[in-house]
């Protein structure tokens, strides 16, 4: 076993506050927007948004939030980023859909749940196909095609 100081801790929280930092600044600066363009979006201030670019200051998922609407990309990459959510599986599919610019985070979030039904409906349909509980199209839990699970299609109220 290695031995940790006490220390490594606080200078991981360090270099993911600066990592953030610094990945917030390369977008603001990809997207073409100024830091006081994306401050006014954010609802925060020149001074916090620079403080936080420059690894400063820690934000709080709430700013990291408002950041992210800002700069029009996924909060969930902002989140993974800083350390507050682990990373998903890798899909070039999710991928595809969290970085589309067009789509609003909701949409995002409704794509990406719809995938994620297909996935999960295949596997257990491959895990079932083996056993008499697979009785083909007709299935409940499919669309009269068979091709959608009913827990991915959107109900109207």
């Amino acid at each position: 076993m290695v031995p940790v100081s006490g220390t490594d801790g606080v200078e991981k929280i360090g270099q993911a506050v600066e990592d953030i930092g610094a990945y917030i600044r390369r977008q603001r600066e990809g997207a073409e927007v100024s830091l006081r363009q994306l401050a006014k979006v954010a609802g925060i201030s020149n001074p916090y948004l620079s403080q936080i670019e420059r690894g400063l200051r820690k934000p709080s998922a709430e700013i990291l939030a408002q950041i992210a609407t800002g700069l029009r990309i996924s909060a969930e990459a902002l989140y993974v980023r800083a350390g507050i959510l682990e990373p998903r599986e890798s899909s070039p599919v999710l991928d595809a859909v969290a970085a589309d610019p067009d789509l609003s985070e909701r949409q995002k979030q409704v794509l990406t749940d719809i995938y994620e039904s297909f996935r999960r409906g295949n596997v257990a349909e491959t895990s079932a196909s083996g056993s008499s509980a697979a009785t083909g199209p007709q299935d409940a839990g499919t669309d009269v095609g068979g091709d959608i699970p009913t827990d991915a299609v959107p109900r109207s109220s």
